[in-house]
């Protein structure tokens, strides 16, 4: 960085020694320079200011698991520049705050420890749904992963899948840790 800046300030130098130049021209760079530096740094200070908004308004915490723009994880840190999102995969997304000034963004648990996990199962037509919906009611209460002061609700219905109806049957429960949602 210092290497940078001393080529700046001796390119500049040369070039004022060698032309000398008028002071409206120096006037003139300096203002283009002032408008191409101000230009760069916009995004720079519209994730800034919308990191000061984040930090007030407060729409996740640190340890939530949301979704934004495709990207599911946790929220690994907040700053005054950027979210760091961890994956399920064990990627780290780095997401502007500007970002999330304008787009929405879906908290699985805000701030909560415990959280919904839904999974989806798909049975052909002619199965017994009421034999289905109790062995999966069973499995999952007797999951030690399970919150079960929070209801199990297992909501059926007709989908298309490969071009061919099934029945899905759609389980949401709760886990009691968020670590646990795997």
């Amino acid at each position: 960085i210092i290497t940078f800046f001393l080529y700046i300030a001796g390119g500049g130098g040369l070039f004022y020694i060698i032309l000398k130049p008028p002071k409206e021209l120096l006037l003139g760079i300096g203002a283009s320079v002032a408008v191409a530096i101000g230009f760069s740094l916009k995004d720079l200070v519209a994730s800034f200011m919308a990191g000061i908004v984040l930090l007030f308004d407060r729409p996740f915490h640190v340890g939530d698991r949301v979704t934004f723009n495709g990207n599911y994880g946790k929220i690994v840190s907040i700053g005054l520049r950027a979210v760091r999102l961890q994956t399920l995969d064990d990627n780290l997304v780095t997401i502007p705050n500007s970002n999330f000034i304008s787009e929405v963004v879906s908290s699985g648990n805000s701030g909560a420890l415990d959280m919904m996990v839904v999974v989806d199962f798909h049975v052909a037509l002619d199965a017994d749904i009421s034999k289905v919906r109790d062995l999966l009611y069973e499995i999952v209460v007797t999951s030690r992963f399970v919150f079960l002061k929070k209801p199990v609700k297992i909501v059926v219905s007709e989908v298309e899948i490969a071009e061919r109806l099934a029945i899905q049957l759609k389980v949401k429960a709760y886990v009691f840790d968020v670590n646990y949602e795997k």
